[in-house]
């Protein structure tokens, strides 16, 4: 026993030593333990090497076993240990807060049972994406939503912005235990945005570098040939405005009143 317990979430960035805030690695190397979600094996011994008790989540994973089945294990491994009276680390790769479920729900449980719990900012795959993809989200605005959950919510798009599609890899997955899902869903979703798109407007299916030495992945493609694609869980489906700015001359000229 150490004492009372804290537990920190933490993220180590999209790129093997490259995103590593030295906030978030002084939180992985004083931890009594460290619990580890990363995205390469090759970043898993990464972290291994910054504290002698680094225990990997991956193992959690599994065809068709639901997520959220995974993800309550997870929690209830690093919450364990708080109630040790542990300094306890979930580390992550990306940012712990986003597109990240386990972070949140940890921390939740953590400080309802009265215990220290913070979040670290870190570097996500979305800061890659603007980076890599020259895009600012401030030029044309930008509409982000998780590909399943665009697909069973009625959501309205606005195509004079970026539309940016996370984990489509597993687009239309009701079950939320599949690691892919077919073409015939993916099909379903490209009806769904040809509502407002072109079928041959290009697309950019995208993935953040996890290593130094390799490139991220950006490839251009009509969105009519999206379905047959090879993706990944890692990817994301960045669709480019295809309709300029309209002027919104009613409020435009109340604001000229306004201004007089």
């Amino acid at each position: 026993m150490t004492g009372m317990g804290t537990l920190a979430c933490v993220g180590v960035g999209m790129t093997l030593g490259a995103h590593l805030a030295p906030r978030a690695r002084s939180h992985i190397e004083q931890a009594d333990v460290v619990f580890s979600a990363m995205s390469d094996p090759i970043v898993e011994l990464w972290v291994q090497g910054m504290n002698r008790d680094v225990r990997s989540l991956q193992p959690l994973y599994a065809e068709g076993k639901p997520r959220r089945e995974t993800y309550r294990e997870m929690v209830d491994l690093m919450l364990a240990e708080v109630r040790q009276g542990r300094r306890v680390c979930g580390a992550f790769y990306g940012h712990p807060g986003v597109f990240a479920q386990v972070p949140h729900q940890a921390l939740a449980k953590a400080r309802a049972e009265g215990y220290e719990a913070v979040m670290e900012a870190a570097v996500s795959a979305e800061d890659c994406l603007y980076a890599d993809l020259g895009i600012d989200p401030g030029a044309f605005g930008c509409q982000h939503f998780e590909a399943s959950q665009f697909m069973f919510y009625r959501r309205r798009v606005d195509p004079s912005a970026y539309l940016v599609l996370w984990q489509i890899g597993v687009a239309g997955d009701l079950t939320t235990g599949r690691l892919s899902t077919d073409a015939g869903a993916k099909q379903l979703l490209v009806d769904l945005l040809l509502d407002d798109y072109p079928p041959d407007h290009e697309v950019v299916a995208y993935e953040a570098a996890t290593l130094p030495i390799a490139p991220p992945r950006i490839d251009r493609l009509p969105l009519d040939r999206l379905p047959t694609a090879s993706l990944s869980t890692a990817t994301t489906l960045v669709i480019p405005p295809a309709m300029p700015l309209r002027p919104n001359e009613r409020m435009l000229e109340q604001l000229r009143r306004m201004a007089r």
